[in-house]
């Protein structure tokens, strides 16, 4: 049996049930042994209290990227590129060919986007959820512009997977030039006061704080800091602007 990579040779649980079980079956039979699959990770998608695994997050990450890749009709070199980059750098070369093994897969395959998301939404948590849509806007920019048909399939699919409108447009503010996006980041108006911006700050802090992904391991947590990073960019601009 081929382990692949350090992530899927962990074990799968909700993925191996519905939108995304069906999509994992096209082609998880070449490496691995259908009863060890089982034997891993037990779970099932009827199964609420199920314990997702790395390896669900990242196929569940990989079906959502392939979605994303297509929205605009083609798929352009910096964007494999990316991908392919993200993937080493998360999981080492060997994990990271074999995902694209995945992903080119996907790309042949009819992708329900709204069950897929429904199932995500029902068995990840929040935290995670809105580092997947981080990482999707990161996929989406990385020709250097986000094309109208991707900027929209990522909005459908933050929707969908239960993120409120100002978490969707405070992510969005980390990627897409627009006036105000330091205080677009920290979910607040222009208009507000010092003491409500640190408050803010100090809620969103929390709310993006790698340590909400680090059940998914080290390699997940290391990407949040990207996030953390662009909100304290945030803070500290208009720190500085107010001499706060």
């Amino acid at each position: 049996m081929a382990k692949f990579g350090k992530w899927i040779g962990g074990g799968l649980g909700f993925t191996l049930g519905g939108p995304l079980g069906a999509l994992a079956g096209f082609f998880l039979g070449s490496f691995f042994d259908e009863a060890e699959i089982i034997h891993q990770q037990p779970g099932s998608i009827t199964d609420q209290k199920a314990q997702i695994t790395q390896g669900d997050y990242m196929f569940s990450l990989l079906v959502l990227i392939t979605a994303v890749l297509k929205a605009d009709g083609k798929i352009l070199r910096s964007e494999l590129d990316y991908v392919k980059e993200f993937l080493i750098r998360s999981f080492g070369t060997d994990g990271a060919k074999q995902a694209l093994v995945i992903l080119k897969d996907l790309t042949r395959q009819n992708i329900p986007i709204t069950d897929v998301c429904n199932q995500i939404r029902k068995f990840v948590d929040y935290s995670s959820r809105l580092q997947l849509v981080h990482f999707l806007f990161g996929i989406a920019m990385a020709d250097g512009f986000i094309h109208p048909d991707e900027l929209s399939l990522i909005k459908h699919i933050a929707t969908t997977l239960g993120l409120s409108e100002a978490d969707y447009n405070s992510i969005e503010a980390m990627f897409v030039p627009k006036t105000d996006w330091a205080y677009a980041i920290l979910e607040i108006q222009k208009q507000a006061t010092n003491e409500e911006i640190k408050k803010s700050y100090r809620k969103m802090a929390l709310k993006y704080h790698p340590d909400k992904v680090s059940y998914l391991g080290e390699d997940v947590q290391k990407a949040a800091n990207e996030k953390f990073q662009k909100l304290n960019e945030a803070y500290q601009l208009i720190s500085k602007e107010r001499g706060m």
